[in-house]
């Protein structure tokens, strides 16, 4: 089973949990902040980097749904595993995260390498949906004077 979420944050509602007790409180305590996980890290730019790309393509990308899940649910035909599915007639873009965390081959592992490896995956998988290269899909952000 492919559990899927929407790639924006979520927040609880209602005041009581099913046992009557209440909400709990958060794990690190009052005075420190919340924990972020590799999967909030993630999700994070997944969301941020698609409204930056709905900004630039307001029109291409206006019902277009942006969609995490943890693996495919099946091995990619030429034998490897998908990084994304582009579901054109749907107007969904599916990224995988474990598959994009865990078989990259970044030469420097820190937050800032990860991050713009997420942000890539994202490009390209939006170019596949436009039928375009990732690099027309925002030229003025690499065009250095």
């Amino acid at each position: 089973m492919v559990r899927s979420r929407i790639a924006t944050p979520s927040g609880r509602s209602g005041s009581r949990d099913r046992h009557g007790r209440g909400l709990r409180s958060a794990v690190t305590g009052p005075h420190l902040p919340l924990l972020h996980t590799r999967a909030d890290q993630f999700d994070l730019t997944v969301s941020a980097t698609a409204e930056y790309l709905k900004d630039l393509w307001p029109d291409d990308l206006a019902g277009v749904s942006f969609e995490v899940a943890g693996l495919p649910s099946k091995i990619a035909p030429a034998g490897g595993i998908d990084r994304w599915c582009v579901i054109v007639p749907e107007n969904r873009v599916i990224l995988f995260r474990l598959p994009i965390e865990r078989l990259a081959r970044l030469h420097r592992t820190d937050d800032i390498h990860r991050r713009m490896l997420i942000e890539s995956c994202v490009f390209r998988a939006v170019a596949e949906l436009l039928g375009k290269d990732p690099w027309d899909l925002a030229p003025e952000r690499f065009r250095h004077l």
